[in-house]
C-alpha cells in the first residue's frame, strides 16, 4: 500500500486493520493521527461552504448549471491549497508583486479579484485561478466528506494509541517527509516511523514547496520506493 496525505493514511489504516495482508507500506507527507492546528484549517474550508446560500444544506443538485455552490467551494480550495505551500516558495515566486493590468496596490478594496484597478495581488490571482479550476470540476458534498475523513483520521483511536495500532504490522515500511511540510511537518513522520517495526527510519524529500512537494519532487519520491520495492524483494 502506499499513499501520500490522505493515501498515507489509508495506507496505515490497512497495515493496522489487516497486517497480516499487506505486504508493505510506503507513508508519505502524512500523519499517524490528524492534529488541532490541520483540522482548525479545515474548519475555515467547511464553513465556507456551508455558508454558501447555493449549498442549500447540500441539496443543490437540481441547481441549474453555474448555479451551484461554486463561489464558497473555491474559497475552501484558496485556504487548502495556501497550506500546501510553503512561505518560502510563495514569497519567492509572488513576493508582493501586483498583476500587470492593475494600476498598482491602492487599488479599490471594494472591487472583487480581478476586476480593473482592485489593486490584487499576483499571489491572490493565483489562489483565485486555483479556486476556479476546482469548482469546475469539484463537487461540494464530496469536499466535506473528505474533509471529515481526514479531521477524524487517527489509526491509534481504539487500540490503544498508533504504536500499539501499528505493532503488529512488521512487514517492510517506507515513511517519507517532506522537509517544508506545514501540514505535517517531521515531527508526525518520525513519531510514525517509530511506531512501525519494519521501518528504517524517516527518509526526507528536499522541497521549498510545502507539503505539495510530494508532487514536485517526484524522482527523488520513486528512487525511495524503488528501495522499498527491493526491500520487498528480499523479504520475499
Amino acid at each position: 500500500m502506499l499513499g501520500p496525505s490522505m493515501g498515507g493514511m489509508r495506507a496505515l489504516e490497512w497495515a493496522a486493520t489487516h497486517p497480516t495482508r499487506v505486504r508493505s507500506i510506503a507513508a508519505v507527507g502524512t500523519t499517524a493521527a490528524t492534529t488541532a492546528e490541520h483540522i482548525a484549517w479545515a474548519a475555515a474550508q467547511t464553513a465556507a461552504i456551508r455558508a454558501d446560500a447555493r449549498f442549500a444544506g447540500g441539496d443543490y443538485y437540481d441547481a441549474a448549471d453555474g448555479e451551484g455552490p461554486h463561489v464558497r467551494l473555491g474559497i475552501a480550495r484558496m485556504i487548502a491549497h495556501t497550506t500546501y505551500r510553503s512561505e518560502p516558495e510563495l514569497h519567492t515566486r509572488f513576493g508582493r508583486s501586483v498583476q500587470p493590468d492593475d494600476d498598482g496596490i491602492e487599488g479599490d478594496v471594494l472591487r472583487g479579484p480581478g476586476e480593473p484597478g482592485s489593486g490584487q495581488h499576483a499571489i491572490e490571482s493565483y489562489l483565485a485561478h486555483h479556486a476556479d479550476k476546482l469548482a469546475r470540476r469539484f463537487d461540494a458534498n464530496t469536499y466535506l466528506r473528505i474533509v471529515h475523513a481526514v479531521n477524524t483520521h487517527d489509526v491509534g483511536r481504539g487500540r490503544g494509541g498508533a504504536e500499539a495500532a501499528l505493532a503488529g504490522f512488521a512487514g517492510p515500511a517506507l515513511v517519507a517527509a517532506v522537509d517544508s511540510d506545514r501540514l505535517y511537518p517531521l515531527s508526525h513522520s518520525k513519531e510514525l516511523a517509530a511506531a512501525l517495526p519494519g521501518c528504517e527510519g524517516v527518509d526526507l524529500l528536499h522541497s521549498d514547496v510545502g507539503h505539495d512537494g510530494f508532487l514536485v519532487e517526484s524522482a527523488a519520491l520513486n528512487a525511495l520506493v524503488e528501495t522499498l520495492l527491493d526491500r520487498v524483494d528480499e523479504d520475499v
